[in-house]
C-alpha cells in the first residue's frame, strides 16, 4: 500500500516520515537512491539501513540541499522527497507544477511510469507499506489515478512558522515576487492583499500557505474520508507518542516492541513552535496574521 505523508513544506513532515519508516515493515525512496538517480536504485537495504543510521538532530540542519547523505559529518540513510530520481525515472511535472496536479493530469503514459515507479522499488523492497514524502501541492488527484487505494496523511503547521522558514530557505524564490516563485500567479484577491501590505514579502509567505492549504482542501473533499488523515505539527511535538500511534493505527501497522525502541531513540523537537515570535517583528506580524487569520483560526492557530 503506498501512504503518502505531505504538506506545504517546512510543516514538520520530515521528523514524522522519518521515525514512521523506522517500523520495520515500511519501504520509501531514500537520499541514497536520488543522490545516485542514475543507477536507478531499487532501495532493497533503504528500511535497514535507516534502522542503523542514527536519528536525526532537530537541531542541526543538513549541509547543501536535504538530498545529501551527511548530516553535519554524521552519515545518515533516511526517505527523501526524491525530486531528482522522480524527475528522471516518471517527469519533471512531479516535482515543479505551478498548479496542482489532478486525476486529468495523469494521461496514460505518465500514469504507467508513475505506478511502475513505485511497484518496482515494493517488489524490491518487500514492505507491506511504501511511504513517499511530499511538499508543496498535495499531487492527491494525480497519485489516486495510479493508486486509488493510496492512504494520505496530512501534516498542517501553524502559517505563521511555515512563512517564517520559508523566508529563510535558499530555494525560496518570493523575493523576486510572485511571477518568479513555485506557486504561479495569485489570485485576484490575493495579489490585492499583497499590494495593500506594501509587497512585504513575509505576507506574500503567508499567502503562499494559504494557497496551498486551499489545495490540501480541495484534495481532500475528493478524497475517502478512510484514506485521510490530518494531523497538526504542534500537537505531534507535544504529544508524539499519541500522534505517531495514531499514524502507525491509521497505515495498518502494529506498534511492535521493536518500534517502541525506534519511536524512544527519536527526537522530537518543540522549541521552534513559537519561533516566529522571535524572527518576525510586530508590524510584519500583525500584517501576516491580517492576511492568513481567518484560516489560521479554522485550524485551531489563536492570533492576536
Amino acid at each position: 500500500m503506498l501512504v503518502v505523508v505531505f504538506g506545504t513544506g517546512r510543516c514538520g513532515s520530515t521528523p514524522i516520515v522519518e521515525v514512521v519508516s523506522r517500523h520495520r515493515e515500511v519501504g520509501f525512496v531514500s537520499n541514497l537512491d536520488d543522490k545516485l538517480n542514475l543507477l536507478n536504485l531499487k532501495g532493497t537495504w533503504n528500511n535497514r539501513l535507516h534502522r542503523l543510521s542514527p536519528p536525526r538532530d532537530p537541531k542541526m540542519r543538513p549541509f547543501g540541499d536535504r538530498r545529501k547523505l551527511v548530516e553535519l559529518g554524521r552519515f545518515r540513510i533516511a526517505p527523501a522527497e526524491a525530486w531528482k530520481i522522480l524527475d528522471r525515472q516518471v517527469a519533471p511535472i512531479i516535482s515543479a507544477p505551478f498548479r496542482d496536479l489532478g486525476a486529468e493530469d495523469a494521461t496514460p503514459w505518465l500514469q504507467g511510469r508513475f505506478r511502475n515507479f513505485f511497484e518496482r522499488r515494493m517488489a524490491a523492497q518487500r514492505r507491506d507499506v511504501f511511504i513517499q514524502h511530499l511538499t508543496g501541492w498535495p499531487r492527491a488527484g494525480f497519485i489516486r489515478a495510479a493508486f486509488p487505494e493510496a492512504r494520505f496523511v496530512h501534516v498542517v503547521r501553524d502559517g505563521r512558522a511555515v512563512a517564517n522558514s520559508w523566508l529563510q530557505m535558499g530555494w525560496w524564490r518570493g523575493y523576486q515576487g510572485p511571477e518568479a516563485w513555485h506557486l504561479g500567479p495569485l489570485s485576484p484577491e490575493a495579489s490585492q492583499e499583497w499590494e495593500d501590505s506594501g509587497r512585504s514579502f513575509v505576507v506574500l509567505a503567508g499567502l503562499g500557505w494559504k494557497m496551498l492549504i486551499e489545495s490540501f482542501e480541495r484534495a481532500r473533499a475528493e478524497v475517502p474520508a478512510s484514506h485521510w488523515m490530518q494531523v497538526r505539527y504542534e500537537d505531534v511535538v507535544a504529544e508524539p507518542r499519541r500522534y505517531i500511534r495514531d499514524i502507525v493505527d491509521f497505515i495498518g501497522l502494529r506498534w511492535t516492541d521493536e518500534f517502541e525502541r525506534e519511536f524512544a531513540a527519536y527526537p522530537f523537537e518543540a522549541g521552534r513552535v513559537q519561533g516566529f515570535r522571535r524572527d518576525l517583528d510586530p508590524a510584519s506580524l500583525h500584517q501576516l496574521e491580517g492576511a492568513i487569520g481567518t484560516t489560521l483560526r479554522a485550524y485551531g492557530y489563536e492570533t492576536s
